[in-house]
């Protein structure tokens, strides 16, 4: 039987802090910034941590062997 593959699409969007939280870069942020509030843009700066009911699914993903 051929080992199964990774998601190569979480691979890209989603990464590991050292505890082993899951790190993403937040949503929205793309078109349509006119719109948004200063208060939205600002807090959508940067990365945020995942929530732990998401963080299982993504790790599922990551870590088949």
């Amino acid at each position: 039987m051929p080992k199964i593959k990774n998601k190569s699409g979480a691979k890209k969007r989603f990464s590991f802090t050292g505890t082993g939280k899951v790190k993403m870069n937040q949503a929205g942020k793309r078109h349509g910034m006119i719109k948004r509030t200063n208060k939205f843009i600002r807090n959508a700066r940067g990365t945020a941590i995942l929530a732990k009911a998401d963080e299982k699914i993504i790790k599922r993903n990551f870590l088949r062997s």
